[in-house]
């Protein structure tokens, strides 16, 4: 079969593919969750669900290729952000289809995941991507909270436009007040996070582990919010409680009161 990936490739698949590797941690959880049998390969940042046990290919910005290609999978998964291009056209050359992901909001990633299961993998529409199409349905609230959402420090790093995270927390009711930055992660001072025109700074574990020793102490004038950096990036089944989740960690008074 001849299916097309979200950049419009063209994979030829002799079969529903019957042996898959994961280059990306997300899809990695979504395909142990729904088809586990077929799931061979993974990279080391493939923590979910806890002792998956396949073979890992190293990390997504370099994976092992020939511990890939002695796999013999059936389809590659990928995605346009976090894996190289030229590891993606490295594997096909050598003959091996790789299905790439674009996503940057949570409709694109509800999408590209209904169509991976569906078109690629030959499945229906997994339980818990149905749960998660209901659960973050309808348009996005309007904002009710300014926040900042930092991914790292010394440098200061933080998420900007054109991000699956920025749309998730613009659905949360929360306005991300680098939106608009011409970076989708950029540097900025601590002085641009600690202001007293935010509501809250939040501090995930990933791709940095934030701490209760390890950031909060930075602020002095904007409310630190530790939080799950899984469910503020990862689409597939962390999307599921995923918005209660985290909407509990910010329940502001008036915009300001923790």
């Amino acid at each position: 079969m001849r299916v097309l990936d979200d950049l419009g490739y063209a994979a030829e698949l002799a079969h529903a593919p019957r042996r898959v590797v994961s280059l990306v941690p997300s899809l990695t959880e979504a395909i142990a969750a729904t088809c586990p049998e077929v799931l061979v390969g993974a990279t080391d940042w493939c923590t979910h669900p806890e002792g998956l046990a396949v073979q890992r290919v190293r990390g997504t910005k370099n994976p092992n290729l020939r511990t890939i290609r002695e796999l013999r999978p059936d389809l590659v998964v990928a995605n346009k952000e976090e894996n190289r291009q030229l590891d993606v056209e490295r594997l096909r050359a050598a003959g091996i289809p790789v299905w790439v992901t674009d996503i940057e909001t949570v409709s694109q990633a509800l999408t590209s995941m209904r169509r991976l299961f569906v078109e690629a993998l030959g499945l229906g529409v997994p339980g818990w991507l149905a749960a998660a199409e209901a659960e973050w349905a309808g348009p996005a609230p309007q904002p009710r909270a300014r926040v900042a959402i930092a991914i790292w420090r010394d440098p200061w790093m933080v998420v900007g436009s054109s991000t699956y995270t920025g749309d998730l927390v613009a659905r949360l009711g929360w306005d991300n007040v680098f939106s608009d930055h011409s970076d989708r992660y950029p540097h900025v001072d601590l002085a641009e996070l600690d202001r007293d025109d935010l509501d809250a700074v939040l501090l995930p574990d990933e791709p940095y582990v934030f701490t209760e020793r390890d950031g909060p102490e930075a602020f002095t004038r904007t409310w630190p919010v530790l939080c799950s950096g899984r469910l503020l990036t990862w689409y597939g089944p962390a999307m599921v409680g995923a918005r209660e989740a985290l909407s509990s960690l910010v329940r502001l008074s008036g915009g300001r009161t923790p």
